[in-house]
């Protein structure tokens, strides 16, 4: 079985997980939005399964995708230090164009040019 950052790895997939994200949707809606074909679809769908990110339902003919966050929170684990390291860098960033700001002239005045006669 594949881990979870293998299988998001793949843009497909993490464009299927975007669109399940917003609620479960059939092969075939699927199919239509990512405008790619149904057996790429359905494979795509099946490594899904396989890792556990999406479940399926039955509804009458049609099989509904929805996404299952879950697993995703080892994902999240791994990159909570880089979200910290980034939020660290940004703040020293802010702190250093306020002190560009502070140690800068005050903007001067200047009169407008003279007009030419003609």
């Amino acid at each position: 079985m594949l881990s979870a950052f293998e299988v998001v790895a793949e843009p497909n997939r993490r464009r299927i997980l975007d669109l399940l994200r917003e609620g479960r949707r059939p092969v075939g809606e699927l199919v239509d939005r990512l405008g790619l074909t149904q057996p790429t679809v359905s494979k795509h769908l099946r490594v899904l399964k396989d890792a556990r990110l999406v479940d399926v339902e039955q509804d009458a003919q049609r099989r509904l995708y929805r996404l299952r966050p879950e697993p995703l929170v080892e994902l999240d684990s791994w990159l909570a230090p880089y979200r910290e390291l980034w939020s660290r860098r940004l703040d020293a960033l802010e702190r250093h164009l306020d002190t560009m700001a502070d140690d800068a002239p005050a903007p001067t005045r200047r009169s407008p040019a003279p007009r030419r006669k003609q």
